[in-house]
């Protein structure tokens, strides 16, 4: 399972890898109210993320380490939303593995600055089939893939 964490939008995704086959199981997005509390909105987080990992049982997850910018904010805002994320997956016992946002760009497109559109496109072509309605669920499906290919499982 693969996790793009945000505060507004938090993206997951769920693969499987056989042999040197991977296949796109189920991926989607959970929404925040940017009118909640901090903390009603990271509880949306936790509990809508362990849903999923309940219900698509992964053995491992990924999750994408921070990207700090310009504004030290959104920094902290993108780090409660990870820490709410990495909660839900420690709870269900699960190990967390981080990747950088330009390892995850390289290991689906090939190169570490692709733009979204890029990604996208890269992730219906690898995980034929899977409906990928947002940039959120592809981020989160890339997570997933750039670890498997760090796991060598295919």
């Amino acid at each position: 399972m693969g996790v793009d964490p945000g505060l507004r939008i938090t993206g997951w995704g769920v693969i499987e890898v056989n042999s040197n086959k991977l296949s796109g199981i189920a991926c989607g997005i959970i929404k925040t109210n940017k009118n909640d509390s901090l903390s009603c909105r990271l509880n949306v987080i936790y509990e809508n993320l362990l849903n999923y990992i309940n219900l698509y049982k992964p053995i491992e997850c990924a999750i994408e380490e921070t990207f700090v910018n310009k504004n030290p904010i959104s920094a902290l805002k993108l780090g409660h939303a990870r820490a709410a994320a990495m909660l839900s997956i420690a709870q269900a016992g699960l190990e967390v593995s981080e990747y950088a946002p330009n390892k995850v760009k390289k290991a689906v497109v090939g190169v570490g600055h692709a733009d979204k559109n890029q990604i996208k496109s890269m992730i219906k072509l690898l995980l034929n089939g899977i409906k990928v309605n947002s940039n959120d669920e592809a981020d989160a499906l890339a997570v997933a893939i750039c670890h498997a290919h760090h796991r060598n499982s295919f």
